[in-house]
């Protein structure tokens, strides 16, 4: 959530304009502390765990006479303060943007979310070729890596969902094993039949070290399974659909996890 303070009569800890955010169990900026903020910091927690969380203007008296939950700000003034809810922006990583993977990237950069786009070939990622995302909603970062692009994995941002689909499977099965090693992505999402599957599982087993759990967490076919169609196109829009669900089951996860212990906090917080 942001919380903004809206307007400012006499005297108050910060001006109107001051800005805080408020995560689960973090918190950014600054509305001034005390009582303010950490009354702002409950509710704001408290809307964040619940669906589709509205604006909400919160009003605060600064004089001894009011009862706070957190402590006594005695200022004199008054206070509004405006909690606004923060979209959580996706990120998705494909890489290989070859035929299924442009089409992919066409589909995607039409979504509010973070698109990397990776790849060890230029062309693929030459100007004129990605011209077509030039009015992307999505904002698009373009990663060149001509060597070992599954080090692009560890500067991906949590929670980065990794589709890999790349020309080379000697590559895809590189970015596996190196995937299912780096923590706090997102979903893990495989292109190809189950014979390629099949001598990827045995491999991230038997070179990898990796248990059955830890291989279960790669997708194999990525998609919607009732759509059967080999067309790039065909395939990027299955892979985009089933991609979709994916954030609404995270969504979805994250209301049911989402509501936090609300901790004592002192008044000079």
């Amino acid at each position: 959530m942001l919380v903004t303070v809206a307007t400012v009569r006499g005297h108050a800890p910060r001006l109107a304009g001051a800005k805080l955010v408020v995560g689960l169990t973090e918190t950014w900026g600054s509305i001034g502390g005390g009582n303010i903020e950490a009354v702002a910091i409950d509710r704001a927690r408290e809307l964040i765990a619940t669906p589709d969380p509205e604006p909400e203007l919160m009003e605060f008296a600064l004089n001894d006479k009011v009862t706070s939950r957190h402590g006594v700000q005695c200022c004199g003034g008054a206070v509004s303060v405006l909690l606004e809810p923060l979209p959580v922006v996706q990120a998705v990583a494909v890489f290989g943007v070859g035929h299924v993977g442009m089409e992919l990237a066409r589909i995607l950069a039409r979504h509010s979310l973070d698109l990397h786009l990776i790849d060890t070939r230029p062309d693929m990622l030459a100007d004129e070729r990605l011209g077509v995302l030039a009015d992307a909603v999505a904002q698009v970062h373009v990663h060149h890596v001509p060597l070992l692009p599954e080090e692009v994995l560890a500067e991906l941002p949590p929670g980065t969902h990794v589709l890999i689909m790349t020309h080379d499977h000697a590559e895809d099965a590189a970015l596996c094993d190196a995937a299912l090693r780096t923590s706090g992505l997102g979903s893990i999402g495989l292109i190809g039949s189950s014979a390629k599957w099949a001598r990827f599982r045995k491999r991230l087993a038997d070179e990898g070290g990796h248990d059955a759990a830890t291989i279960d967490r790669i997708k194999t076919p990525i998609g919607l399974t009732e759509i059967t169609g080999k067309e790039p196109a065909t395939i990027a829009v299955s892979v985009a659909a089933d991609l979709l669900r994916t954030f609404e089951q995270d969504h979805q996860w994250a209301m049911l996890n989402s509501v936090p212990a609300v901790p004592e906090r002192s008044a000079g917080r």
